[in-house]
């Protein structure tokens, strides 16, 4: 049986962990910050959720927000070369602090994933 990659790092709380590593990213570049609210408490959830959702957990993203729908969502947010490139960073800050807990092919899984969502959702 092959299980998804949500139960193989353990569940919400990995997400919980890498969000919380990402945003610490988010909060340290002056870009990035001024792109997110004062409270970060949704846009954490929001993240976590989607994540979840993404990697074969429950689907609390879809039956609270509805359809991803990730272009549309971020079409209000100039997302430039120089955005792009600070979310790639923090993100990358943030799987390299949840490193020791996957796989080479875990890591290489979600790092493409990222890679590629953030060139995608780029706008300007």
């Amino acid at each position: 049986m092959d299980y998804s990659l949500y139960e193989q790092v353990g569940g919400e709380p990995f997400f919980e962990r890498l969000v919380d590593a990402f945003y610490v990213g988010v909060q340290a570049d002056e870009l990035l910050r001024a792109m997110y609210p004062e409270d970060l408490t949704d846009s954490k959830r929001h993240l976590v959720i989607f994540l979840v959702q993404y990697w074969g957990g429950p689907k609390l993203y879809m039956e609270e927000r509805g359809h991803p729908r990730l272009r549309m969502r971020h079409v209000p947010f100039r997302i430039t070369k120089k955005a792009r490139d600070a979310w790639l960073a923090a993100m990358s800050f943030a799987l390299a602090s949840v490193r020791d807990e996957l796989t080479d092919e875990q890591f290489n899984e979600m790092n493409s994933y990222f890679d590629m969502a953030a060139h995608q959702l780029r706008n300007v």
